[in-house]
């Protein structure tokens, strides 16, 4: 573990991820757009806050701590991490139930589980998430970004937040409502506008500075950030979690941290594909498990509620030309510059300004070419899609990627389920040939064992396993068994082709595997109970 974070740092301080940030101009591009994000950082980590039920100051220290820690060690430059809803909305009830103490503690173990999955290199296993489900992924935060922004349209107080919105909750007056929906608009088109005139300063904070401008000048009455609460305060300090140190405890926060790095890493390593489409880059996986880890394990020494990478806030940096490890901290640092310095004036910005630049990320988030694609692609991943959009709004974006990736995995063990067929022959001695073709697995281990007619074959049988590969254990039981109906008959069954392993493992069948030089050579999926004799105990 140690030499995996000093081979992270070398690569900090050698100046990976920084190098594109050495021009005057890239360099202002890249503080700008970290302004940028902290100004949306903030109500953003005040709202995830009371979501959790926590003071405002455990959110903003939290996308304070993580966000720095990640932007200087992470594997994507350019991706923001703070507090988020979706960790936030698993919180609840720990705080509910045990206090706040409690959640440092977990918010701690969170962050050493995650490190531990980063220095096994698990974070590889993202790849394995289909792209139906990616494209489900981006759409349902999408819509989740959008239901978020409908609280800032309601009298605060009466707003009862949740991680997928804003339910329930009065409306603002029909004068102020409609006051804010075209600061709304107004931002939204200066975000549109501005890229087609100059590109000298990041349009989302063009979009913040004229409508904040309009409404001090004019000094209209609309929602500021300080109506949702103050963001002053000190610097983060250290703090052991007030916890008693027994099993009791670790049994009360341990299926919170799992749960947490869990949801945590998938967001982050599904946003971290995301901002690595766009940006041209790959890899980094396991570097960024580490990283979120160490972020997490600080945060819950120093009074943070933890997080993980935020698309919204990661939408708006690559968008606004971040691209380096500059944006990320130069954005840490800004929010905490709010919190400790400039909080009077930042609570005087306009929360129609910071909704606008939502809603505009919003729509660059959301794939609209799948819309399209629903009516062209297979019926199972058009089903994907939908199903992993609804899930993430429903409940969370864990619970919807595990549903994706189980549906596709389904359907495609279905597909391949079906591949399984033999082609015939007899020879002129009269010996039966079966050429077994296609995967023979759990899902196709029945068909495989009526592709054979014991009773009407002849007295010799050849199974030719060249077009066919043997998968797992479900398998290794058919192929036992379709032996044991030929031994029954009082026939002669020869099978051929079958890797070392297969003829290892088989009990009963072993005997009638034919060794050839051509035999294929790869393993089974099986575990060590079956390699040990389980598979020998019968069928």
């Amino acid at each position: 573990m140690a030499k995996a974070l000093m081979a992270m740092l070398g690569d900090t301080i050698r100046g990976r991820g920084m190098t594109n940030a050495t021009t005057p101009q890239q360099m202002k591009t890249e503080l700008l757009s970290g302004l940028t994000v902290a100004l949306a950082l903030v109500p953003e980590a005040v709202a995830f806050a009371f979501v959790a039920g926590v003071e405002p100051l455990v959110g903003l220290y939290a996308a304070f701590i993580v966000g720095l820690i990640t932007a200087v060690f992470g594997g994507r430059p350019g991706m923001i991490s703070g507090a988020t809803g979706a960790l936030a909305v698993v919180m609840v009830s720990l705080v509910a139930e045990h206090g706040v103490e409690y959640l440092f503690a977990t918010v701690v173990l969170m962050g050493i589980i995650q490190i531990a999955v980063g220095i096994l290199r698990w974070g590889k296993f993202i790849r394995l998430v289909p792209h139906p489900v990616m494209l489900g992924f981006v759409n349902g935060l999408a819509i989740v970004i959008f239901l978020a922004q409908l609280g800032q349209f309601k009298v605060p107080g009466t707003v009862e937040v949740s991680g997928h919105g804003a339910g329930g909750g009065e409306w603002l007056p029909a004068p102020e409502l409609t006051l804010m929906l075209v600061l709304v608009a107004l931002t939204m088109a200066v975000i549109w506008g501005l890229p087609k005139l100059t590109r000298a300063i990041p349009a989302p904070l063009a979009g913040i500075m004229v409508t904040a401008a309009l409404v001090m000048i004019l000094g209209l009455n609309t929602p500021v950030v300080g109506d949702l609460a103050s963001i002053e305060g000190g610097l983060p300090q250290f703090h052991i979690p007030m916890v008693p140190l027994n099993w009791e405890t670790f049994q009360i926060i341990l299926p919170y941290a799992v749960i947490l790095s869990a949801i945590g890493l998938i967001e982050s390593l599904l946003t971290l594909n995301l901002v690595g489409e766009i940006t041209g880059e790959s890899g980094g996986a396991s570097r960024e498990c580490v990283a979120q880890g160490m972020a997490n394990t600080v945060t819950g020494f120093f009074g943070g509620m933890g997080g993980c990478a935020m698309i919204g806030q990661s939408m708006i940096n690559v968008k606004s030309g971040g691209r380096t490890r500059l944006s990320g901290i130069s954005a840490a640092l800004f929010l905490l510059l709010f919190i400790v310095v400039a909080a009077p004036i930042i609570e005087l910005v306009p929360l129609a300004a910071l909704v606008g630049v939502m809603f505009m990320v919003v729509i660059g988030t959301f794939a609209w070419n799948s819309l399209k694609i629903l009516f062209r692609v297979p019926l199972v991943d058009a089903a994907v899609i939908v199903i992993v959009t609804g899930v993430t709004v429903a409940y969370d974006l864990a619970t919807a990627v595990v549903v994706g990736v189980i549906v596709s995995a389904l359907e495609y063990a279905w597909q391949n389920a079906k591949r399984i067929h033999a082609r015939t022959e007899i020879k002129e001695d009269g010996t039966k040939v079966y050429a077994v073709e296609g995967p023979l697995f759990f899902g196709s281990a029945d068909g495989f064992v009526e592709l054979f007619d014991p009773a009407s074959d002849p007295e010799r049988v050849v199974v030719d396993f060249a077009g066919s590969r043997v998968a797992d254990q479900s398998a290794l039981t058919a192929i036992e068994s379709v032996a044991a109906k030929y031994e029954a008959a009082g026939k002669v069954l020869e099978l051929r082709h079958l890797s070392r392993d297969c003829h290892r493992l088989l009990s009963r069948a072993g005997q009638l595997v034919t060794d050839a030089e051509d035999d294929p050579e790869y393993g089974l999926a099986v575990d060590y109970g079956v390699r040990t004799g389980i598979l020998a105990g019968g069928h």
